[in-house]
């Protein structure tokens, strides 16, 4: 599950080294980041103050169309 959490500035680095060892996720502009479950317990157990913006199951998909293809 794909999760959208904002940073806040002071413990935004703290964050990167975790991020860094936990999740093949996506950084974003404003300490924005999408991550998954196992990085969001890992900021949880280090401490770190984040907002959860979002939470998405699986990407949307077209019906009939397969993931990853044009349409």
């Amino acid at each position: 599950m794909a999760v959208v959490v904002q940073i806040l500035a002071a413990d935004d680095a703290k964050a990167w080294n975790l991020f860094q060892r936990h999740s093949p996720g996506m950084a974003l502009p404003n300490r924005t980041y999408v991550v998954n479950e196992d990085a969001i317990k890992a900021l949880r157990e280090a401490g770190v103050r984040f907002t959860e913006v979002s939470r998405a199951a699986e990407r949307p998909r077209v019906q009939g169309a397969l993931a990853g293809e044009r349409v």
